[in-house]
């Protein structure tokens, strides 16, 4: 299996763990220094396992839309993608569309997530 195929597995292996909501599990996804950057700024990972953990923000589904760009420079890889999912947030239903880039990085034998940015799709 080539690097490229294994972050592509480890990319849809987070994304079915982020589905099922399990805040411990998600968290194991990613590295201690783990954040997301969206238009809001930025977001470390406390906040968001910790909104996962209590129930605000739930995802019920995440798609790829088309194809993957993979990328490895080094021992890092980045993947970028358009991304469809659904959810809630404090309750209120939500349906997006987003561009993704996400920076996974090798520790212990095995690809995390080190950095995510979000831009919606137009």
């Amino acid at each position: 299996m080539t690097v490229e195929d294994e972050v592509r597995a480890e990319a849809a292996e987070a994304d079915a763990v982020l589905i099922g909501n399990d805040a411990e599990l998600i968290a194991n996804c990613w590295t201690d220094d783990w954040v997301a950057v969206d238009a809001n700024g930025v977001t470390p990972k406390a906040d968001i396992i910790g909104w996962i953990a209590s129930g605000r923000l739930q995802h019920h589904s995440m798609t790829t839309v088309g194809g993957e760009r993979i990328v490895r420079v080094g021992d890092t890889v980045v993947l970028t993608a358009r991304k469809a999912s659904t959810g809630t947030w404090d309750g209120t239903p939500y349906e997006i569309e987003e561009w993704i880039s996400q920076v996974y990085v090798r520790s212990d034998g095995r690809w995390l997530q080190a950095f995510c940015h979000k831009a919606t799709a137009a």
